[in-house]
């Protein structure tokens, strides 16, 4: 049983989401918070499989509680929920370790099968927000950007044509069926080219990839 819980200041939103999920056989809420400082009280003292955060909260905000949560080493693997005016900060929780985001009116369907990939262990990002992050990363200054590691550089140069394809289609928010679809791959293929840019680039997941492609310029031609 995946264990979820939920963290938004909008209580028919969380009563209505909550409903759906455990209509599922393999899901369960665990609990629902107003707020982050809400979220990591009850993490405390019940640690969920997957957490959904909303970004934007008063007292504590999904960013301020996911910085908290990774830093306290949780378990639980944090899925932000984000509108198009939260970009910059959805950027930000991604950095600080979050597993995926994803727009908040994403299709019940969708989002299930999202919080089942992330238990998986593999992340989610929604193409949309992801296009817009392009934009927000490029805008900010060069000395609040994420900054290069040494083995950034070398791990560019020992990137394969077709794994630079692949991981610019990866930071587009395709699946890997998306990608078998326009390579004329095998998904076992994709899966291999995948396995090998976590890697050599020595990410954790599929959205540390993308922030791989923003920072050494690899996604920056396909944003739009």
């Amino acid at each position: 049983m995946i264990t979820v819980a939920l963290a938004d200041d909008e209580p028919l939103f969380t009563a209505g989401l909550t409903m759906v999920l455990d209509a599922q056989p393999d899901i369960s809420v665990i609990w629902q918070a107003i707020d982050g400082a809400d979220a990591i009280r009850q993490h405390d003292g019940a640690q969920p499989d997957i957490l959904l955060l909303d970004i934007q909260m008063p007292t504590l905000d999904g960013l301020a509680a996911t910085r908290r949560l990774i830093a306290a080493g949780t378990a639980s693997r944090i899925i932000i929920l984000t509108t198009f005016e939260s970009d910059e900060y959805v950027l930000t929780a991604v950095e600080a370790g979050a597993a995926g985001f994803l727009v908040k009116n994403i299709p019940p369907d969708q989002l299930i099968a999202a919080i089942r990939t992330v238990h998986s262990g593999d992340a989610v990002i929604s193409p949309g927000p992801t296009r817009r992050l392009f934009a927000t990363f490029r805008r900010r200054p060069t000395e609040s950007r994420t900054p290069l590691r040494g083995s950034d550089t070398q791990a560019v140069a020992e990137l394969t044509p077709r794994e630079r394809e692949i991981l610019s289609l990866i930071a587009e928010g395709r699946t890997n069926q998306e990608i078998c679809t326009e390579l004329w791959l095998s998904m076992p293929t994709v899966k291999t080219h995948i396995g090998n840019l976590i890697a050599k680039t020595g990410s954790r997941d599929r959205v540390q990839l993308v922030l791989f492609a923003l920072r050494t310029g690899i996604a920056a031609l396909k944003a739009r």
